[in-house]
């Protein structure tokens, strides 16, 4: 059994290498030469591709807001960033700076158009909370994990309010997004969970030794946020979320 895992893991991490090397080329190549809705679809695609090379099979319930509006997940892992590309191309994520110095990978988070925030300062909250407003305002959906970190999956941490005031701001709307991982042994599934001191590569080989590995995201009714103040509005999105995930 541990040699057929084992193989099994090997095997998805070569596809997955490949599958790596397309996106870089389709970001060197073809893709400035697309208009949004053509570069969308080649995100979605390489989304869904490296989920299934990876062994992941993912579920979405709901439909995204059309128009500008601001996405609202817990985190659990680097693969919460596929599974929301898998159902919502066009999303602009709000992630800490060290994600773009990640060797390869890092060119491709990029070019899907994210925004970076310097975590450990804290004046940086401000600059970012200003380009997603420009964002929003521009009519683009953007993604942003309140938690501020990742969490096993049993639970919701608590939501940090800053980022939300660029949807007040302008009156946006804003859609919570709520994320769960399963597998064939476990409701929560451990391979999924990327927290404390675990490294990328070890963590993709949890991943991909995983048996049965699924994630489900269940889309929320949007919350209008024009005149809220940003923490009763990060507690609303906190409980909507963990209820929609305590009813999985």
């Amino acid at each position: 059994m541990r040699g057929v895992r084992f193989a099994r893991g090997v095997a998805r991490v070569l596809r997955a290498v490949v599958h790596v090397l397309h996106g870089l080329w389709i970001v060197a190549v073809p893709f400035a030469r697309l208009d949004a809705a053509g570069r969308a679809l080649q995100v979605q695609q390489w989304a869904r591709g490296m989920l299934r090379v990876l062994g992941v099979a993912w579920q979405a319930d709901g439909r995204i807001a059309i128009g500008p509006c601001l996405l609202v997940a817990n985190h659990i892992s680097w693969l919460d960033i596929l599974v929301i590309h898998a159902v919502c191309p066009q999303a602009r994520f709000v992630s800490k700076a060290d994600v773009k110095r990640w060797p390869v990978l890092g060119r491709l988070v990029s070019a899907a158009g994210t925004l970076y925030i310097e975590r450990e300062r804290r004046r940086d909250a401000m600059r970012v909370v200003h380009h997603v407003a420009e964002a929003l305002r521009a009519g683009d959906v953007v993604v942003v994990f309140p938690e501020g970190t990742t969490s096993d999956g049993y639970a919701v941490l608590p939501f940090h309010a800053n980022l939300l005031q660029a949807a007040i701001v302008i009156g946006a709307p804003v859609q919570p997004l709520a994320l769960t991982y399963a597998d064939a042994r476990h409701a929560v599934s451990p391979a999924a969970a990327y927290v404390g001191d675990t490294h990328l590569l070890r963590s993709l080989w949890s991943v991909v030794c995983a048996q049965g590995l699924q994630a489900r995201v269940r889309v929320l009714p949007t919350v209008p946020s024009l005149g809220l103040e940003r923490r009763v509005l990060a507690q609303q999105l906190h409980a909507t979320i963990t209820r929609a995930r305590l009813g999985s």
